[in-house]
């Protein structure tokens, strides 16, 4: 203990440099402004800086990112409440009280509770991390191949569970993603695998170049097709900003509940945040006190489920740097990312990049400060940021998205790349496929392959290695349930 808060000072010495504080501020600003922009969501946002950013230092690029990645949560709760349109899944269960807050001019409350539950919650939360993360590496550094397998296996059938509306739609994005990442030289053998004799996919698909596609382009060509036939309305930010002591009094346990809901669910391979969020509403609609105002906007209705999500975006945090396993569209980026800078997450991250890791997760605490700050006295300037026409929004998009695939090699075969995996997020988004099983299997599944391989070669051929050892059974029985549970659920309703 004393050890990790040793680590932990260390770690705030790299993140209050001029320059990393710079970042971060520049991270949950962006974060705030794009989060707040309906439909561009923070996998979008850095997915798309990724090429643009290749030359910084990783320290204070991946401090951005995590400002985005945070900032964003928050900020989408402004379009959530004002707008009634959820830029993630995980803001849905915001959107249920919150819209009707805002249409019953108590738009400011709703707002501050956000703001002030998304600090309560990501505070606590960066606290668990701090405390659990020496843990978790000590259970992984006790890991083999097989066990590694296992356990990519198990984020694999959960996220694809997870992730979308349908496990079939998952896996389908999933296998799409682990066939994309067979391209290139074979790590064991080193000869070509489906590179089709095209020079530049002898290294495989860029992550990049797919992320951007699929998040960015797709995004981009599903809104211009769509979203013109949609109508929106801003409800007015009338009344005060501030909460009563009433709102205080209603909030402040609801805040602390999602914050136990959140953090779990974030910190396990198991994917998103919509879960926690909408168990915490159920849990405020059955312990409060004031049962008819349920529906037609009461506090702890939007209080829980931002709060939730954002101990449960904090808790991803764990998986993604201890074992590299991402739970989530962003964090998936965020691998990449780290990736993008030859730097691979995992229980051997925290012994070879000490200050980066340390640093990052002290970047938490003071990003959280950071947008408190920030979100409440700007509340207004955020409001006009819903003025932006959508069609410069994504005509900018497309521009940055297509400058950035092209700097990382200057090469025609990556702006190809670039709108074919565009177009195929746009099918992908018009046939409701998530998209994020398909980046993770991407990144994943080369790993996945040489943790298999490796343990079939130290056992000699034996495929048993898998079923013998307690943690790689243990992990395939719980992937094996994950994907007959639902079934049985199905055909249980149906009958």
């Amino acid at each position: 203990m004393a050890e990790t808060f040793q680590l932990l000072l260390q770690g705030f010495a790299v993140a209050l440099t001029p320059l990393n504080l710079l970042w971060g501020f520049i991270g949950v600003t962006l974060g705030t402004f794009v989060g707040v922009l309906p439909g561009v969501g923070p996998a979008l946002t850095v997915a798309m800086l990724l090429p643009l950013t290749v030359r910084l230092d990783p320290t204070g690029a991946l401090i951005m990112f995590a400002g985005i990645y945070y900032g964003a949560m928050f900020g989408g709760s402004t379009t959530t409440i004002l707008l009634n349109t959820p830029g993630e899944s995980a803001s849905i269960a915001t959107a249920l009280e919150g819209n009707l807050m805002a249409k019953n001019g108590r738009a400011g409350p709703a707002l501050a509770t956000c703001a002030i539950g998304s600090f309560v919650a990501g505070t606590i939360a960066t606290l668990l991390v701090t405390l659990l993360s020496p843990l978790v590496i000590e259970i992984a550094l006790k890991f083999g191949p097989a066990e590694y397998f296992a356990l990519m296996v198990f984020a694999f059938t959960t996220v694809s569970a997870v992730i979308g509306r349908s496990s079939v739609r998952g896996l389908t994005s999933l296998f799409l993603g682990l066939l994309l990442g067979i391209i290139g030289i074979d790590s064991q053998t080193g000869l070509p695998r489906f590179a089709f004799a095209i020079p530049e996919l002898l290294d495989g698909v860029d992550v990049v170049v797919l992320a951007v596609g699929l998040f960015a382009v797709g995004e981009a060509l599903y809104v211009g097709a769509y979203s013109s036939r949609l109508k929106e309305k801003v409800e007015s930010l009338r009344g005060s900003l501030w909460m009563s002591r009433e709102d205080w009094k209603r909030s402040a346990p609801a805040w602390l509940r999602a914050t136990v809901i959140g953090f779990p669910f974030g910190s396990i391979p198991a994917g998103g945040a919509e879960i926690p969020t909408f168990l915490s509403y159920a849990t405020e609609k059955r312990l409060t006190k004031y049962p008819e105002e349920f529906g037609k906007g009461a506090i702890e209705g939007v209080a829980g489920p931002e709060a939730a999500n954002n101990a449960s975006v904090t808790g991803a945090l764990v998986p993604l740097l201890t074992l590299g396993i991402p739970t989530s569209a962003t964090a998936a980026v965020l691998l990449s990312a780290f990736q993008n800078y030859g730097i691979q997450p995992g229980p051997l991250l925290f012994q070879m990049q000490p200050a980066l890791v340390w640093g990052l997760i002290a970047s938490l605490y003071i990003g959280n400060v950071l947008l408190l700050v920030l979100n409440l006295p700007l509340v207004g300037i955020w409001v006009k940021v819903l003025a932006i026409p959508r069609p410069l929004l994504y005509a900018g998009i497309l521009v940055f998205a297509t400058l950035g695939a092209y700097s990382l090699h200057q090469s025609v075969i990556d702006l190809a790349t670039l709108y074919i995996f565009g177009l195929l997020g746009f099918v992908m988004r018009r046939w409701d496929i998530p998209v994020a099983p398909a980046v993770i299997g991407l990144i994943l599944g080369p790993l996945a392959e040489t943790q298999f391989r490796r343990a079939l070669s130290i056992s000699q051929g034996d495929p048993s290695v898998f079923l013998t050892r307690p943690i790689s059974v243990s992990l395939l029985i719980l992937a094996a349930l994950l994907l007959i549970i639902p079934l049985f659920f199905r055909r249980a309703r149906r009958k």
